[in-house]
């Protein structure tokens, strides 16, 4: 595949260019499985635009990864998430790990969002809905769409209020919806959204949101420790009248304890954590082939990363050696330290703007907050207390 990169410098003060890459949009390569070695490829070239993500545009916005998930459609990414008779590769949970793993060892922000699409994805093709299949999916598929969700006031986030932030109301051509969603990642860039919003009675739906329809208004992205790029805001829906046709799930209650419902805490989050504790220890490794002293610490990371990688993929399997909120656990300790000790590693070089040893430690960061069960959020505060937790 022939691959172009054009130098260009977007910014007069800043000390090196900007890296643009520009696929050959005449090779249509896709990875079919996480043992082609595409996917190496695609890694490599989201290794190199994953720096970019740091700086502000000249209007003081962070760039939303575009050219990175056109490079995700041409490569095939997320035809990993739909079963064939959809059109797509049908990878199993083993398969997409893997894929995981590889992504976010390669850019955290670019599989984060992959992440929050493949979860609109997920409910779209296990809904039975047909319209929103036969509207939605083919468009999915080659990445010419964009959805994301909009579920964490289900999940762990606003649970502590009386009131549920987003409410709905049934009418006789849908639900009118009020209120808000207070994190959903790449709103403003989003065709449409998975919303999950509670009834007056208690029972709660899942549906579609065109962002396009009346009393949809999505604010300005929050500027983050990490994953600005990602264009995470809030959503606010003022009698937004969403047609019964983009339902998905529901009126039920309990949502997400379903079986369509998200999975907090689980397995994709900490495969994400995994990822990019890889890549800072494959920093630390290459390091030490100078540097005999910091041997010793490196090899014992990478012993805990490679039992962490083994546990997960044998909890994906079935055969799980501890529980999911434990694996959570273990993996935002080593992530922590992972990556703080790439920076040790990269001394004060690590900690000028743009070496990825300073973007990794604050992407570790996330993971104390993203989708944080309260028992995972506990066991977290008495380890940084050092006390034991109950």
């Amino acid at each position: 595949m022939a691959i172009f990169l054009i130098v260009k410098y977007v910014n007069p003060t800043m000390a090196k260019p900007k890296l643009t890459i520009m696929p050959d949009k005449a090779q249509h390569v896709e990875i079919t499985s996480p043992n082609d070695l595409a996917l190496n490829k695609l890694c490599e070239l989201l290794r190199v635009l994953a720096n970019d993500l740091e700086f502000p545009t000249a209007d003081g916005e962070y760039p939303w990864p575009q050219p990175q998930l056109d490079l995700c459609a041409q490569y095939g990414v997320f035809k990993w998430f739909f079963e064939e008779q959809y059109g797509g590769f049908g990878w199993s949970e083993h398969d997409l790990t893997l894929g995981y793993l590889a992504l976010s060892a390669a850019c955290q922000t670019t599989t984060f969002i992959i992440t929050q699409r493949a979860g609109a994805c997920r409910h779209i093709a296990l809904s039975g809905n047909d319209y929103v299949q036969n509207e939605l999916i083919p468009d999915l598929l080659s990445g010419s769409h964009f959805s994301t969700v909009g579920i964490s006031h289900l999940t762990t986030s606003h649970r502590h209020l009386a009131q549920p932030v987003l409410r709905a109301e049934e009418t006789e051509k849908g639900f009118v919806l009020n209120g808000f969603s207070p994190w959903v990642t790449g709103a403003v860039q989003a065709d449409t959204i998975m919303v999950g919003a509670q009834l007056e009675d208690g029972r709660q739906i899942l549906t579609v949101v065109p962002t396009n329809i009346p009393g949809v208004k999505t604010e300005t992205p929050a500027h983050l420790v990490a994953f600005s790029s990602s264009h995470t805001s809030r959503v606010n829906f003022e009698e937004a009248e969403v047609d019964g046709k983009w339902l998905l799930a529901g009126p039920i209650e309990n949502m997400m304890a379903q079986g369509t419902g998200a999975r907090t805490g689980g397995r994709q989050t900490s495969t994400l954590a995994i990822g990019l504790a890889g890549a800072a220890i494959d920093f630390i490794t290459a390091e030490s082939e100078n540097r005999p002293n910091i041997i010793p610490p490196v090899t014992a990371l990478g012993n805990e990363w490679s039992e962490l990688r083994g546990v997960l993929l044998a909890s994906v399997a079935g055969k799980e050696t501890c529980g999911i909120e434990e694996l959570r656990q273990r993996c935002n300790n080593l992530v922590l330290r992972a990556t703080q000790a790439s920076l040790s590693v990269a001394k004060g070089t690590g900690f000028v703007t743009g070496h990825p040893a300073g973007r990794w430690c604050c992407e570790a960061l996330f993971f104390m907050v993203w989708s944080c069960p309260q028992s995972v959020m506990n066991a977290q505060l008495c380890q940084l207390a050092r006390i034991p937790s109950e």
